[in-house]
């Protein structure tokens, strides 16, 4: 179908945030269970970003990035999908689409391990860039 191959980086993206999402508790859970300040069977209420106190930073980590692909993607999904409707999402779209997923994985394996900011914050600003050309270009395809 002409202008689907952009949906190829976007289910891509959405298995890549389920891998984050499993890393997440494959890390979280076992360490608020060796945490004396929680315990994830008897723990009421609460958030995510109280837990920053309690577990070990590397830990915390892969939870903010779960956290992140949750905001700026949702722009992503939007725009690939504007572009596969009005059947602009092959051809530079979809390498664009793709660029900001390699991105967007380098990003989330960057802070999920090493979490340098200063490269962490170069990693999301190329998506950044790579996202706003696609909103360019949705916003070209629908005015």
């Amino acid at each position: 179908m002409i202008g689907m191959g952009i949906l190829q980086p976007v289910v891509a993206l959405l298995a890549w945030t389920m891998v984050m999402w499993v890393w997440m508790y494959a890390t979280r859970i076992p360490a608020m269970r060796r945490s004396a300040d929680v315990d994830p069977m008897t723990k009421v209420g609460g958030t995510g970003r109280q837990l920053d106190d309690i577990l070990p930073e590397r830990v915390q980590w892969v939870a903010h990035n779960y956290n992140h692909l949750h905001e700026a993607p949702t722009v992503f999904y939007a725009a690939a999908l504007v572009l596969a409707i009005t059947g602009q999402g092959d051809g530079m779209n979809a390498a664009l689409a793709w660029i900001y997923v390699a991105l967007r994985v380098a990003h989330s394996l960057w802070q999920a391990t090493v979490n340098r900011v200063l490269v962490r914050f170069a990693l999301f600003a190329l998506s950044a860039i790579v996202l706003v050309m696609l909103v360019v270009h949705a916003a070209i395809a629908v005015f």
